[in-house]
């Protein structure tokens, strides 16, 4: 124990186990100089689709992961369900209602949404294909870099803020690649936005607190091209 209440022991913040630096632009950088661009995926039922459909989809995803020439990392969320917005619609419902007994059918269901919600553990999930993108290393990271740096710090800030706008091309490039991939596979998904990626990972290192967050509804989103 002394590791860790020990005398002469540091103070270490949880930040130092995240391996995430910074979130712009819609990217993750990591703390090794990687980025990371995530999409949100909708899903389908597989099940009610008919033998040639499944076929279909089958085999556009055969060729989705065929035409893979760098790693990806596929992600399921669970999540307990978020009925607030739906509640919100009913409300909507009932106060615009002129019926007396419509109105009153609309609370109940109301009602009794809310109670099966409550009573049961319901939860939603959500998919998320994670896309890398890993800069090689600059040689002028040696000692002659490091001596330059400090004669003239301002060029080297511009060079790496010249250089991330370099990787993030190729990054959304990545991106691109998936989307005309998986475009026979009957799937919408969009790339999250920098709020969304916070909002993502509060939630996923805060689980107690944020279990109940509700995000976009994919189903109603249009694939875009993404390539700055």
């Amino acid at each position: 124990m002394e590791l860790l209440t020990g005398k002469g022991a540091k103070h270490s913040s949880t930040l130092n186990y995240v391996d995430i630096k910074a979130i712009e632009d819609g990217i993750v950088i990591l703390k090794n100089g990687s980025l990371r661009g995530v999409l949100l995926v909708s899903s389908i039922n597989f099940d009610l689709k008919s033998s040639d459909e499944q076929d279909a989809i089958i085999g556009a995803y055969q060729n989705f992961l065929n035409s893979l020439d760098f790693p990806i990392q596929i992600i399921i969320s669970s999540r307990k369900l978020n009925i607030s917005p739906y509640l919100s619609i009913l409300d909507n419902t009932q106060k615009q209602q002129h019926n007396e007994l419509l109105r009153i059918q609309t609370n109940e269901y109301k009602d009794f949404v809310k109670n099966l919600t409550e009573v049961s553990n319901i939860m939603s999930k959500y998919f998320y294909i994670v896309v890398p993108f890993a800069p090689v290393e600059d040689a002028s990271s040696g000692l002659l870099g490091k001596i330059s740096g400090a004669i003239n710090p301002r060029a080297v800030i511009e060079e790496r803020a010249e250089a991330f706008e370099t990787y993030k091309n190729q990054l959304w490039q990545r991106v691109d690649h998936i989307a005309a991939a998986l475009d026979g596979t009957s799937l919408n998904f969009t790339a999250l936005t920098t709020d969304e990626l916070i909002e993502l990972f509060y939630s996923a290192y805060n689980p107690s607190v944020y279990a109940q967050h509700a995000v976009k509804n994919i189903e109603e989103t249009e694939v875009v091209q993404y390539a700055r």
